[in-house]
């Protein structure tokens, strides 16, 4: 058996993690760039404590709060200039997927100010990213443990990932309780992406050893949210802790396995029709297992008896992921799969059987 494990961040779990070790951050530097999007940090209250943290230990900030959702290369390089012009001696992340992983990105361009947006993608510079920290605000994205930030490119609104031992976080400061104020459909969305590494992650063929038990952990974890999720639209505060230990889990999962198949041919759903991230994953949940039935029955036996039966797995899947108004059709999934003429994707070659661009086409048509 072949078990490699690699996780360098340190994860500070529990209520009032941030407010509790804030002497973790002073190890950082003395001056930072809080990053955030829209409202989420605020709603929170993650921002508030984080501030509070900051106050506490000396360590002056500024506040760059213009990351959205599927984060643009040329905010984060905006973002990594605010950092130079403050002279911060690390990015602090504060909220969903999109800053977590921004975060990642704007500490690079933060140190490599001749860096122009597009090169990020090549993976080369002079000078290491600023340290980083996070606090995430939703139960989904796992940014918090991977080395992994997903990007969208300006000129062709394409999502890309960068990923590397550079892209760990120094730090996560993992509280269920700043997702108290998340919205219904977000919650829902963000635990069908925790879902989604999980169960992807779970039939690669990397996942073994102690990998194998966090999956194993997290999958009926997540599941049991999503059912609940589909049963009643009032979230109990047990459940949101539920969800977000889960999707740290999955997080950890992903973080050595990656994900599968279902992940690119969800960013066709985000790019060209405006489809939440998880959800758009969740659309290829059924494609995705039937194939991990055929090419990897033991795994899939073990899945089964996590969970509560393939079907009701299904139908829970199926009945929190909202595709309404969407129609791909078979000429538009032939030209969409065009992206993967040339490079078929390592999520293509890790999902069981494989996928080949004329199989993702296929798959797109369903929709």
């Amino acid at each position: 058996m072949n078990d490699i494990v690699y996780m360098p961040v340190r994860c500070v779990c529990g209520k009032d993690a941030v407010l509790n070790n804030s002497g973790l951050l002073s190890k950082l530097g003395k001056s930072c760039l809080i990053l955030t999007g829209g409202s989420g940090a605020k709603k929170s209250g993650a921002l508030e404590d984080a501030q509070t943290a900051l106050k506490n230990e000396g360590i002056s900030y500024s506040v760059f709060d213009k990351i959205g959702e599927n984060p643009l290369i040329s905010v984060c390089r905006e973002a990594g200039e605010a950092a130079r012009k403050s002279d911060a001696d690390f990015i602090l992340g504060i909220g969903g997927g999109s800053v977590l992983d921004a975060a990642k990105a704007v500490a690079i361009y933060a140190s490599n100010p001749d860096l122009s947006a597009i090169d990020i993608y090549k993976r080369k510079y002079d000078n290491p990213p600023l340290p980083v920290a996070l606090v995430g605000t939703t139960a989904g994205t796992g940014s918090e443990v991977t080395a992994v930030a997903v990007l969208t490119n300006d000129e062709t609104g394409i999502k890309k990932s960068i990923s590397g031992e550079d892209c760990y976080a120094k730090i996560s400061f993992c509280d269920p309780k700043y997702t108290y104020s998340l919205p219904y459909a977000s919650t829902v969305s963000t635990a069908l992406d925790a879902f989604a590494h999980a169960v992807e992650g779970y039939f690669t063929k990397k996942c073994n050893g102690i990998v194998e038990l966090w999956a194993e952990k997290c999958i009926p974890m997540i599941f049991e949210g999503l059912r609940e999720l589909s049963e009643s639209e009032n979230i109990s505060e047990s459940l949101r802790e539920k969800l977000y230990y889960g999707s740290v889990y999955a997080g950890l999962v992903i973080n050595t396995c990656g994900t599968a198949f279902p992940h690119p041919l969800g960013y066709v759903l985000t790019e060209n029709y405006g489809i939440p991230h998880g959800t758009a994953c969740a659309a290829f949940f059924a494609p995705y297992i039937d194939r991990c039935a055929e090419f990897s029955p033991e795994k899939f036996e073990r899945f089964v008896a996590i969970t509560d039966g393939i079907d009701t797995v299904k139908t829970v899947v199926a009945s929190l992921t909202d595709l309404r108004g969407v129609s791909i059709g078979e000429k538009n999934a032939k030209k969409y799969a065009l992206r993967w003429q040339d490079v078929i994707p390592r999520n293509f070659t890790a999902s069981p059987g494989g996928l080949t661009q004329e199989e993702a086409a296929g798959i797109l048509s369903l929709i």
